[in-house]
Parts: structure tokens; sequence; C-alpha cells
């Protein structure tokens, strides 16, 4: 019988999965399960996008692309960065990748020898400690307060900057809390960094989820940023798995040869239905899609608030709720349990996000339809005797 590589035993369950699979269960079932768990959106690739996979398909474009990603594609990313969040780059910095994962995977596998320590908020995205294992390396999680936005700072890099500490992995804005790094926040974060040699990984996979203010790359502060992208949430593009990679020039050549033997490409169909996406009409369905979600944002907000579910910080972007919930409980898995199963409300344990505020904290996503939010509301009103 195959034994299981050591490494397999520092891989982080991901109880969002889980919890969707007993919701998943309990529909079939006949119950009615609202999901506020799982941040997939409720909107889908706009019909033109699917057009254009068709005439793809039609046209047998189905074989393999470059392990970069088709021309087109990556001009139209550059031109996107450009015009939308204020970052010249040259198309040939960028990766095309399979979804967000594909794209973090190729940035470990380049940037991480074994036994490299890597510096990440607690809070923050569970699947990204894998990728950092899966490289060799040594994921940290820094416990990261309310009155740091949940964010790493620059006082945290001198605090917890070790012998064997290599980089830092953040995101902004951020799964679990919704919360960006503010500006001047970056740059010292930045120049602390650089100070120690050390290099940035930066999840911008919801930068297009704005609602307070005006995205900017962290690009647009220093060029050696490695960026990771995603068609999946404001694109609304899931399962179509399309992702990209922004990296300085001097490692792309070592980028496109572990693309090429890990992956090949990404799903060629999908990158030409891809650049659909960037059209100007498309472009406007988004940002409609957009400020829906900033209207489920300005509802549910107050709502959680009123329900003694405490939000220690605003959300600025993405789409998901940090909440503290110590008014009611000080254990969030039993919390989320009963929540599921006596309410039909699924929503996260902080449990999945590290273990700094784990214990009184849930995440509530909502990525889905206003009117569900409101039924959402109604139930957990009803099971918190409110």
């Amino acid at each position: 019988m195959p034994r299981l590589a050591k490494r397999t035993e520092q891989v982080m369950p991901f109880y969002a999965v889980e919890l969707f699979k007993q919701a998943t269960a309990l529909n079939a079932q006949g119950h009615d399960i609202i999901s506020l768990g799982i941040g997939e959106p409720d909107f889908t690739a706009p019909p033109q996008v699917v057009e254009t996979l068709n005439r793809a398909s039609q046209a047998g474009l189905s074989g393999y692309t470059s392990p970069a990603g088709i021309a087109p594609l990556r001009a139209a990313i550059a031109d996107y960065y450009k015009q939308h969040f204020g970052a010249e780059v040259d198309a040939e910095r960028i990766i095309v990748t399979a979804g967000a994962s594909g794209a973090l995977l190729l940035a470990a596998m380049a940037l991480i020898n074994p036994g490299d320590e890597i510096l990440m908020p607690d809070p923050s995205y569970p699947a990204n400690q894998n990728f950092i294992t899966g490289a060799g390396g040594v994921p940290r999680l820094i416990p990261c307060s309310p009155e740091q936005r949940f964010q790493l700072d620059a006082a945290a890099i001198r605090e917890h900057w070790g012998p064997a500490t290599r980089g830092v992995l953040i995101a902004s804005p951020s799964n679990p809390t919704g919360t960006t790094i503010a500006t001047e926040d970056l740059k010292a974060l930045i120049a602390e960094v650089k100070e120690r040699g050390g290099f940035i990984i930066m999840d911008e996979i919801y930068l297009g989820l704005y609602y307070d203010g005006v995205p900017q790359s962290a690009l647009t502060l220093d060029d050696n940023i490695v960026i990771i992208n995603s068609f999946s949430k404001y694109f609304h593009m899931t399962g179509w798995r399309l992702g990209w990679l922004i990296a300085p020039p001097h490692i792309v050549p070592t980028i496109e040869r572990l693309a090429a033997s890990l992956a090949i490409c990404a799903p060629s169909l999908a990158q030409h239905a891809a650049i659909t996406c960037f059209e100007p009409e498309v472009m406007r369905i988004y940002d409609n899609r957009r400020l829906s979600f900033k209207q489920r944002r300005d509802y549910l907000l107050p709502e959680l608030e009123r329900l003694g579910l405490h939000v220690p910080v605003k959300p600025d972007g993405a789409f998901y709720i940090y909440t503290d919930i110590r008014q009611h409980s000080q254990n969030s898995d039993e919390f989320s349990q009963r929540l599921l199963h006596e309410a039909g409300v699924a929503a996260v344990p902080g449990r999945d996000f590290g273990p700094a505020h784990s214990s009184y904290s849930l995440r509530f996503s909502y990525a889905t339809g206003l009117d569900r939010l409101q039924e959402a509301v109604q139930r957990m009103e009803h099971f918190l005797g409110r």
C-alpha cells in the first residue's frame, strides 16, 4: 500500500468545503439551506462571453496554447490593469493560469525553497498555506487585530521577520475580512520587506470588487511584486478555471517553464472566451453587478450588527463580512453547526482562517441574492430569539 508523503500531514483542512457538503446533503433531503458560506458569485458569465466560447469551440480552438497563454488575452489583461488599476504592465509579464490557484502554485514553486518561512496574516484564506507547504516552505500566521484591519503591516514585518523568513503572502481585499490595505500602510510594508531582501506575493483576486474609494494595484507602488488574480470572482467564471500571474521580468522564463511542466496551458476555450470580458459593453455588466454586491453589503452589514453579530472592521471589498459572535457564543464551530441545522443558514466558522480569532469568528458571504439575504436574516433573527 503506498504511503503518503510526510508533507501531507501539514495540509490544512478547508472547513468551508465540509460545510458546503453538509448544506448540499441537507438540500438533497428537502431542506432549504441558504448558503452564506462558499465564496462563489450567484452571477454567471455574461451571454457575450458564453457566445464567444461557443464560437471558439466551433472554430476548433480547443488545442494547447502557449504555456503563458494566448497573446490577445495577455494584452487585454495588461490594458485592464492600466485602465482600471493604474498599473503599467508589459503583457509579456503576464502568465495565464488554471485559476488563481494555478498562479499561486507557480509563484510558490518559483520563489520558495524548502524551509523558507513565509509570513501571512491571521486571518487569511486557508488554502494559501497549502501552496507554501507544497513548495516545501513554512507558512507562519501572524495574528492581526481589528486595529490593523486584520492585515499585516510594517510593524508586524519588523517584529516577526526572522532568519528563515523569505517573503510575505498578503491579499487586498482580503478573504475572509473583505478589508483592503491602505496605500500608505502598503507602502510602509513594502519598504520593510524590500529592506530585508524579501519578496511579496499579492493576492488581488477581489481588486475589482470595491465599494469605497478607487482601487489601486500594488504594482503602482512597486513593480517587483508578484500579483495573483482570477476570472472567478469579479468576472464570475468560477468553474472556467482561469486566472493570471504578473511577475517581474527576470522570473518570467522560469515561470513559463514551470507552467509548461505542471499544466501545459490554461483551458484554451476559456482563454478565447475571456477576451470578451474586457469589451466595454461586458464591462458595464460587470460594474452593474459590482454595485449589486455593494447593495447586498450595505443591507447585510447593519442587519448583522442588529442581531448581535458584531463586525469589527467594515469590509470595503470582496463579498465577505467577518463577524465577532461573542455576544452569542465562544464556540464558532458549534454555532455554525447550529445555525446550519436549526436555521438553515450556512456560514463558515473562524477556524478556517487561522487560530487567532477562530473560536469567536464567523464569515458570512453575500455572494447570493438580496432576497435570500433577507430570508437568511429573518431565520437568524428567529434562531437568536431577537
